[in-house]
Formats: C-alpha cells, sequence, structure tokens
C-alpha cells in the first residue's frame, strides 16, 4: 500500500499541499497502520532483538554524476549543518530498507531526492507546503542541468510525497524512498531491522546535532505558516513532536 489517491505530487502542485477534510480523513488508515506496527518496534529495540539490515559503507557506489555532485553542494551551501547530516542519513536508511524490500533502487534519483528533500524545512512559506516549495525548487535544479523532464519531475514527486503517511509503506512509489528514510531518522520507525553496529557506524560518519531540536522548530513553524497542510496534521492526529522526542536516537 502506498499513499492515499490523489494525494500525488499534481495535488501538491495544485494546491501548495492544503489538505481538504476528505483527504484528512483517508490518512487515518495509513496512520493506523503505522501505530499499529509501533509497540512491537519498541519492544524489540527495548529487548534487543534487532535485524541484520544494512549497506556495505564502504561498499556503496555514490553517484559522481554532474546533478549529484551538485545537489552535493547546493545541500552544503543551504542546509543547516544538522538538516544536511538528517539528509545524508535519509539516503543510508533508504538504501538499507530497500535492500531488506527487495526493492531496485535508481540510485542517482534516490540519493539526489534524499539530499534535497528538506530544501524549505527551516524556511517555511506561508500556505505552501515545505515539501511542496522543495519540490518546485529540486525539480527546477534538476532541469537547470539538462536533466530529463521526466527524470526531473520524479525527483519534485520523490520530495513532496515524503511527508505523506503511506508513501513509506511502498518505496517504489513517489516519495516512497524518502519517506521511509527520513521516517526511520525521525522516529526510529523500522529501526529494529537494522544491525546496531551499522546504525552507529552511520551516525560516526553522519552525526546527529541535536537534529530532534532542529527538526521539531522547524515543524512547530511550518504548522503556523501552513495550518490546513501535512505537518499539521501530523501534529494533531499523529503527535509527531512526541514521536520526535521519543525516537529511539541519543543526542
Amino acid at each position: 500500500m502506498a499513499a492515499p489517491a490523489g494525494i500525488d505530487y499534481d495535488w501538491a502542485l495544485r494546491t501548495g499541499g492544503n489538505l481538504t477534510k476528505g483527504q484528512g480523513r483517508a490518512l487515518a488508515r495509513p496512520l493506523l497502520r503505522t501505530i499499529a506496527r509501533y509497540p512491537g518496534l519498541r519492544l524489540r529495540l527495548a529487548t534487543g532483538r534487532r535485524g541484520s539490515g544494512g549497506v556495505d559503507l564502504d561498499g556503496l557506489v555514490i553517484p559522481d554524476s554532474r546533478l549529484a555532485k551538485d545537489a552535493e553542494a547546493e545541500a552544503a551551501e543551504v542546509l543547516s549543518p544538522s538538516v544536511r547530516e538528517h539528509s545524508y542519513r535519509t539516503f543510508l536508511f533508504g538504501m538499507s530498507l530497500a535492500g531488506i524490500d527487495g526493492v531496485s533502487v535508481d540510485v542517482e534519483l534516490a540519493y539526489v531526492s534524499s539530499l534535497l528533500h528538506d530544501l524549505n524545512l527551516e524556511h517555511p512559506t506561508p500556505g505552501r507546503c515545505f515539501a511542496v516549495v522543495g519540490a518546485e525548487r529540486a525539480e527546477a535544479f534538476a532541469l537547470q542541468r539538462e536533466v530529463d523532464p521526466a527524470r526531473a519531475a520524479r525527483i519534485g514527486a520523490e520530495i513532496a510525497g515524503h511527508i505523506t503517511l503511506g508513501a513509506m509503506d511502498d518505496i517504489d512509489s513517489p516519495g516512497g524512498f524518502v519517506s521511509a528514510g527520513a521516517f526511520m531518522d525521525v522516529s526510529g520507525g523500522r529501526l529494529d531491522e537494522l544491525d546496531p553496529a551499522w546504525v552507529d557506524a552511520v551516525l560516526a560518519r553522519h552525526p546527529r546535532l541535536e537534529f530532534k531540536r532542529h527538526v521539531r522548530a522547524a515543524w512547530s513553524a511550518e504548522c503556523r505558516a501552513v495550518p490546513h497542510g501535512r505537518a499539521r496534521w501530523l501534529n494533531v492526529w499523529a503527535t509527531f513532536p512526541l514521536l520526535v522526542r521519543l525516537s529511539p536516537f541519543d543526542e
């Protein structure tokens, strides 16, 4: 299962990511699925029942295309250190979950989308979701580098969809890869499936830098700027700030 029908990139661009009441109700089903998994996750983490997932950090081939290199430079220039490191962790966690799920990944697309997915997280736009504004920026960024328009739009769709509940349940869907990796880094979702030594190695390479504090502050500002957006919906119905605070990462 993926995100509810109709909450897609076309909708995001058309509406700025503002939900109708019906769309809010449609998000209840993936929310219930997520809630149902949470107690088991915390129990497995507490009792040390961990999986063995994790990509080879030294063997993973990072794209070196112009687009990928320019995305690295853009992330270094635009993002705060805390959000930049979150973006790299999103990619590595997403790659690991894709491997567990047996999903073939377009690594360049996944890498660029991960690095650029929070371009506007710390810079809210009144009435327009940060994920949508970031998606528009990232799509334009790709087009400026002569990326095929359909491919550039897929980068935009990946970013715009990453905060839609349900997207992470299908890593191959638009928004699914970034959503799965980012949700793990924000809340610890599916963390029990990864080798804890591998997770420690990721955190050593890409430290959290008080990420919980940064994301909660940014999320609060986003909710004020876009009261009908998905971020606000997650605050009200998914107690997003509490999920962040309780995530099983030391800061």
